[in-house]
């Protein structure tokens, strides 16, 4: 295994969070990591972008140029980052606040609505779990136990009231890849 994700979109949804669960949850399956966050200038409504690698070898660089996977959670982030996925990899668009479609065809599209999907859940602030949910279903970069444990460590326990509605996202993220993949 050597999985290159890139998450991506703007300060507030939640783009670190994603990448330090699958970094945790990817050291819990035993696997060599690396996570290295990047923020804009601004502290909500920037640009934040996380790269994480989940692999069997050792991680040479944190920097990727080539994912495996991105997550795009924002037009612009669409915009920059759908060119960095390897011709068969996984590109996830939260499609709640994307329009677009990938210019692509040579990679496998996930179209998530993912805000639509948290906000029928009760709060706007865990559609990163609804992504992070169906990118685990598509993918089985780690293991759903490994993920909940990690979800707990970095919620931390002053947040512990949070995890079960987050829990709840990440299964309707990993119910919306079941639903897809029987179309």
């Amino acid at each position: 295994m050597n999985e290159k994700i890139i998450f991506a979109g703007f300060g507030g949804q939640g783009i670190m969070s994603m990448g330090l669960i699958m970094s945790y949850a990817g050291m819990m399956d035993g696997k060599n990591v690396s996570w290295l966050p990047s923020y804009g200038p601004e502290m909500r409504g920037g640009t934040a972008n996380c790269h994480v690698t989940i692999s069997d070898e050792p991680v040479g660089s944190p920097i990727i140029n080539e994912a495996t996977v991105v997550i795009a959670m924002n037009r612009p982030s669409l915009e920059k980052y759908e060119k960095y996925v390897v011709p068969g990899g996984k590109l996830f668009i939260n499609t709640s606040l994307i329009k677009e479609k990938a210019k692509r065809n040579d990679i496998e599209v996930y179209e998530i609505a993912a805000n639509d999907i948290a906000n029928e859940i009760g709060n706007l602030k865990i559609a990163n779990m609804v992504i992070l949910g169906a990118l685990i279903k598509a993918t089985n970069i780690t293991k759903i136990e490994s993920t909940l444990k990690a979800l707990v460590e970095v919620l931390g326990p002053s947040k512990e009231h949070l995890v079960s509605i987050n829990e709840k996202a990440l299964e309707k993220g990993a119910e919306l890849i079941d639903v897809l993949s029987k179309k």
